[in-house]
């Protein structure tokens, strides 16, 4: 098995653990269950130089309309540390795909 099955493996089995201690806590349960759709967003979140790929941008935007105030909840996620994002980073990836608005959380 090749290493990118098993960190969606390892992303996926993180995603059902919180999502099913989130059940009941309303909007930002949601927002987490479209961390599969950001993981595309990874390397992103490992480095504050790369540019977010359009892809990464339309996920982003998607949470953000659907749940503007847990936008950055969604990326402190721990599926996002399996795949070696640095939380100070995925932070200021909503703003880099131009989204000004991140929720509870301020912009590093």
């Amino acid at each position: 098995m090749t290493m990118r099955p098993l960190v969606l493996l390892a992303l996926a089995a993180v995603l059902a653990a919180g999502i099913g201690s989130a059940e009941g806590a309303g909007e930002c349960a949601r927002a987490i269950a479209r961390v599969p759709q950001l993981a595309r967003c990874a390397p992103a979140g490992r480095n504050p130089q790369s540019a977010p790929t359009a892809i990464c941008c339309v996920a982003v935007r998607k949470v953000s309309m659907a749940s503007p105030d847990c936008v950055c909840a969604v990326f402190l996620n721990d599926a996002f540390k399996l795949l070696g994002v640095k939380p100070e980073v995925a932070l200021t990836i909503p703003k880099r795909c131009g989204i000004a608005d991140c929720g509870d959380n301020t912009f590093p």
